[in-house]
């Protein structure tokens, strides 16, 4: 039988998993060690070079051009010990993964071809130039003006992957424009850092630098390995476009936060074992609520160093998973009916004192601030609702939005009863009065053994797309295999604008008489009722929440296409253009682009959709309805006709059944093509994307209900294809 086959090849790779051990020994012996840290440059740098660098890197100055080479130099010196033979510029393009060109460290040492010496120069160091024609531009660079740059990220730590010295870099046009994330993202990280620490001069005049801080939880499947290769859609998708659900799924809830199985427990330690090496700290791992869903979280780490991890962690999950007979899922729905995968991004800003600005204090001085930060972070979602959803949407993430699983595909933000409670006092307090914010309560329990239990200042909603948990706020929308740099682009641009503009108008009222206290409650209490209609601490799954997000105003469209028109309305262009992050055209760049990609993804969809529709479950439909009609044959030469009929009713009306779902099949793919074929004959890439939304993607649900049905009822030794009952329990 199919399904035993495949229990076999899977007990091959657990046996070949089990084989696979971590190394022992304390963390911290090999924590870092691929990693060029400060750590590794205090050993490998000049004393100069090394203060002239990391002052740099803290103080966000840029490099002089000849401090380039001593850093080289040291950095050569350390990957050639390490075993690297190449380096490559690693970089992030706007494909959501990561790019790299290798070149090896090789240069004549005279005439050419004569010897050779290994060289690494400050020039090779701080910029390369790579093809740019083959990554997406959108219409910001032809394909015959292939030029790019790529430029030496410093203030993120170079590390070897196998025999190659990675150095994150930015990726740039000829002419300037950003390719990639990392440009932008930098840039909105510089934005808010000088936007909060001019307003946390209000408070503490100490503060010399704010932080942005990110801490991401990666959700994930691992499916084995043979059971993936024998689904094309897997294989190419990410998905499975067809498979009917298992009688038993995630409906008990019994694996969430179960004993992680022998084999994946094994990959989880190799891969934290690899993440320690990369100066990734990883801190949690455990089972999610869907079978064979899991979840890995690191410590938190500032935005630019987060994001750079979670890209390489993603990576090494894929290797690692290898290693050990399975493959990662990362896909935000690579099953139906069961949860999909999320990446929580858990962000805060604090300062060089040591203080979370997003925490409430021992002192009035202390929440008056707490409030202000938090009352800014609901003004900056308030007005860019729309647009923090389109940063997060993608035809994957799609499937998991608005589902009862995930947040809403509707931006709105949680606070909790207190704090919620303490912004509507404020709305009609007097400036003289101070803000008292209640610490940890402690619960007893009444059992005398268990100690009491501290409870926060909030309860969590898991409901809440962008939710306060006591001293930073969730940003649960973002899709397990999105870069995150493109969420934290937008919240962090859009909390600068916010804060600019704040200090402004607090400026303003002091500048015409008020005191600093006056002019920051007053402004602090207009914020509080302009951004109410974000605030939401119900169930958003609910109807009565659509309906009321509507009347608030909110941004409920669903349609991915559409949703990123947020990125050019005029309110979108001037705030990015006002903290220095993009400019309309890179803009209108990036939506170009995300249009082709989104239109990409779905044509592939369906064309893997038909195939598999056309060339495997209808073959195997109609080989056993085959099977089924030589049976009533054989049947009505023994018994005759009438009586076989009778005896056979259930196979000839399954033979019946199977012919009406393979026509309906065959028809329904049939007008997918054609829908496709009228689609692509579209030249704007924004009405293009909006015709797959709306006349392709229709069919899929159409055709995989047909193919469902027939995976039912077909033999299941002749269903080739493994069945979710098969790629959902790991054995």
């Amino acid at each position: 039988m199919a399904n035993l086959r495949f229990k076999v090849v899977g007990e091959a790779f657990r046996k070949k998993a089990l084989a696979v051990q971590a190394p022992e020994g304390m963390t911290s012996e090999y924590y870092g060690k691929y990693v060029f840290n400060r750590e590794t440059m205090v050993k490998y740098l000049s004393k100069e070079t090394y203060k002239i660098l990391t002052k740099a890197i803290d103080n966000g100055e840029t490099l002089d051009r000849t401090v380039a080479n001593g850093v080289a130099a040291g950095m050569k010196s350390w990957a050639m010990e390490m075993g690297a033979t190449h380096y490559t510029h690693w970089f992030q393009p706007l494909t959501e993964g990561t790019a790299e060109k290798h070149d090896s460290f090789i240069e004549y040492a005279g005439a050419p071809g004569g010897s050779v010496l290994e060289e690494f120069s400050g020039k090779l160091l701080a910029q390369a130039e790579p093809d740019a024609s083959s990554f997406p531009s959108g219409g910001i660079r032809s394909t015959f003006e292939a030029r790019g740059y790529t430029a030496w990220d410093p203030s993120s730590p170079a590390f070897i992957v196998d025999d190659t010295l990675c150095i994150p870099t930015v990726f740039i046009s000829y002419t300037g424009e950003a390719l990639d994330y990392k440009t932008p993202l930098l840039k909105a990280v510089n934005a808010v850092t000088k936007a909060a620490t001019e307003v946390c001069h209000y408070f503490d005049s100490s503060v010399k630098k704010t932080y942005s801080y990110l801490g991401w939880e990666q959700e994930y499947f691992l499916v084995d390995e043979g059971l993936y290769s024998a689904r094309p859609d897997l294989l190419l998708t990410g998905r499975t476009l067809i498979g009917h659900e298992s009688a038993k799924n995630q409906q008990l809830d019994d694996h969430y936060f179960g004993a992680i199985p022998e084999r994946v427990q094994a990959f989880m330690k190799d891969l934290e074992f690899e993440g320690y090496k990369y100066n990734i700290p990883l801190k949690t791992r455990h089972n999610e609520v869907a079978p064979n869903q899991f979840e890995l979280a690191p410590i938190f780490n500032e935005v630019n160093f987060a994001i750079d991890q979670n890209l390489l962690i993603m990576n090494l999950m894929d290797k690692v998973a290898r290693k050990h007979g399975f493959r990662v899922l990362l896909h935000e729905k690579p099953f139906a009916g069961i949860n999909g995968s999320g990446k929580h991004c858990n962000w805060s800003i604090g300062t060089d004192t040591g203080v979370g600005l997003f925490t409430p204090g021992k002192t009035p001085e202390e929440n008056l601030q707490f409030i202000t930060f938090v009352v800014n972070a609901l003004m900056a979602v308030y007005k860019n609702n729309a647009l923090l959803k389109a940063s997060v949407m993608t035809a994957q993430n799609a499937h998991r939005l608005g589902a009862n699983e995930a947040p809403p595909a509707i931006i709105s933000a949680f606070l909790g009863t207190q704090i919620s409670a303490v912004l509507d006092q404020l709305e009609n307090a007097k400036a003289e009065e101070a803000i008292v914010m209640a610490g940890k309560n402690k619960l007893k329990l009444g059992v005398s053994t268990i100690p009491e239990v501290l409870v926060d200042n909030t309860d969590r909603n898991r409901t809440s797309p962008f939710a306060f948990t006591g001293n930073r706020f969730e940003f649960r929308a973002v899709g397990s295999s999105a870069n995150c740099a493109c969420a934290m682009i937008a919240l962090n641009s859009a909390m600068a604008a916010q804060l600019k503009e704040f200090k402004a108008e607090v400026d303003a009222k002091i500048a015409a008489g008020d005191s600093k206290s006056k002019a920051l409650f007053e402004v602090i209490k207009k914020y509080i009722k302009e951004s109410k209609s974000i605030r939401f601490d119900g169930n958003g799954y609910s109807d009565e929440w659509k309906a009321e997000a509507a009347k608030r105003g909110l941004n409920c469209e669903t349609s991915v296409p559409v949703i990123y028109d947020a990125y050019t309305t005029p309110e979108s262009v001037k705030m990015f253009q006002s903290v220095n992050v993009f400019t309309e055209r890179e803009l209108e760049a990036r939506n170009e682009i995300k249009w082709e990609i989104y239109t990409k993804k779905i044509q592939i969809e369906a064309r893997v959709l038909g195939d598999l529709a056309i060339n495997n479950v209808i073959p195997m439909a109609t080989h056993y309805q085959s099977l089924l009609l030589d049976n009533l044959y054989k049947m009505s030469q023994i018994y005759g006709k009438d009586e076989a009929l009778k005896l056979s009713k259930t196979n000839s009306d399954l033979v019946k059944e199977i012919s009406e779902r393979v026509a309906k099949i065959k028809s329904y793919t049939e007008e997918m093509i054609e829908a496709r074929k009228v689609a692509n004959k579209i030249d704007s890439e924004r009405s293009k994307a909006v015709a797959y939304h709306d006349t392709v993607i229709p069919f899929f649900d159409k055709i995989r209900y047909e193919i469902d049905k027939l995976e039912m009822i077909v033999d299941d030794e002749l269903w080739t294809l493994p069945k979710y009952r098969e790629m959902l329990f790991i054995g």
